[in-house]
């Protein structure tokens, strides 16, 4: 399974620019591109080259708008994506590729566990990129008017790398959303973060490694990955713990946390005053980690909560975390139980974005917020007790 890391569920939420063409007849939609282009100093008959096979995919939006996975649970979210066939290919692939891990350290301070885990779960290490029409895929988002402000200059990043000689309009292919190769970029990105790796002059995603695996490196760094850093370390926590304390929104420092009685499940704290967040992916009685500010950088390349946790507990564990314990947390709702759960949210005045069954970071502050009002456990894990009270 092929889960995008550069966009994820989470753009469902976002809106749409009134100031951005989108819609209409495909044809003058087209043409509008065309005309931006010129305007941006493409040559128009390049244009017309580029644009010539662009076309319409519907199974583009029917993609888009069917991420059901996203409302699995933690535990279960990681149990499909964790395969002890991944764990092993991760480690062959850190072995086979040691010299080009080391320099991503080295040049960027990304360590290997977050390469090889978004390695992993992106492409299966390369072996599944998507065979959606990349062209065809972005020109048909930036039609569609929920969010051309973020796909409408994709199509046009594209046409700049096709003049670079680094995509083809007819045969370049990727995922549903229009992100490119090994990990799984979108054009803009590969524009202004791609890295040639192994120094042939041009930046192929979908066929080196050494350029995907830099320019993966080189995007965290640029989105404020802080090198010699942790990012998520599993904890044991004490029953009577103020779980108000938890959620990613609140960071207070390692020691506080170790003042608290959380406890290391492996390892060590960090030394200093580190800020962390005690995240509870299932509730008191499930997993617990510390998260610490790296953790939170993965969110800005992707806004899937369940898909940021597990993609750092993975690289934890290539890390040489142990299999986290799962405990055992109250029943998770069901989609339209999340549904209702997010209604009432919303009534009662909170920002929980889209009504969508699905437990992201804003859902989860709510319910916080909700537990504490009415004097339940704020574990931030909505159980049928909670919808009750609502």
């Amino acid at each position: 399974m092929r889960l995008p890391l550069a966009l994820a569920f989470a753009l469902l939420a976002l809106p749409a620019r009134a100031d951005v063409p989108c819609g209409g007849p495909f044809p003058a939609f087209i043409a509008g591109l065309k005309a931006e282009a010129v305007a941006q100093g493409h040559d128009r008959a390049r244009a017309d080259a580029f644009f010539r096979t662009a076309a319409q995919d519907p199974a583009v939006i029917r993609a888009d708008r069917a991420q059901g996975v996203f409302r699995k649970t933690f535990t279960e979210f990681a149990r499909s994506l964790i395969s002890q066939n991944r764990v092993t290919t991760a480690a062959a692939k850190s072995r086979q590729h040691d010299a080009l891990f080391t320099r991503a350290a080295r040049d960027y301070g990304v360590p290997r566990g977050i390469l090889l885990a978004f390695w992993a779960f992106e492409t299966d290490f390369g072996a599944v990129q998507g065979d959606y029409n990349t062209l065809n895929a972005l020109v048909t988002l930036a039609h569609d008017c929920r969010r051309p402000g973020l796909f409408r200059p994709q199509v046009l990043a594209a046409l700049a790398l096709w003049e670079r000689g680094q995509f083809d309009p007819a045969r370049t292919t990727g995922a549903w959303a229009g992100e490119i190769g090994m990990v799984q970029m979108l054009p803009a990105d590969i524009l202004a973060r791609g890295v040639d790796g192994d120094g042939d002059g041009k930046v192929l995603l979908k066929t080196s490694v050494a350029d995907a695996i830099l320019s993966g490196a080189r995007m965290l760094r640029d989105l404020g990955w802080r090198p010699g850093e942790p990012w998520l370390q599993e904890v044991t926590v004490p029953p009577d713990l103020d779980w108000s304390l938890s959620g990613i929104d609140k960071a207070p420092r390692t020691a506080d946390w170790a003042r608290r009685g959380v406890k290391p499940r492996h390892g060590h704290l960090p030394e200093g005053g580190l800020p962390a967040s005690l995240l509870l992916p299932q509730g008191r009685k499930g997993p617990a980690f510390l998260v610490y500010p790296n953790f939170h950088v993965l969110f800005e390349w992707n806004k899937s909560f369940v898909y940021v946790t597990t993609a750092a507990y993975f690289a934890a564990r290539i890390e040489g975390a142990p299999v986290f314990d799962a405990g055992a947390p109250d029943p998770a709702l069901g989609a339209d139980q999340m549904k209702a759960l997010q209604t009432k949210l919303r009534a009662r005045g909170h920002d929980v974005g889209a009504v969508d069954g699905i437990l992201g970071a804003m859902t989860r502050v709510a319910v916080q917020k909700e537990q504490m009002r009415l004097g339940l456990p704020a574990d931030a894990w909505p159980t049928r007790a909670l919808l009750d009270a609502l």
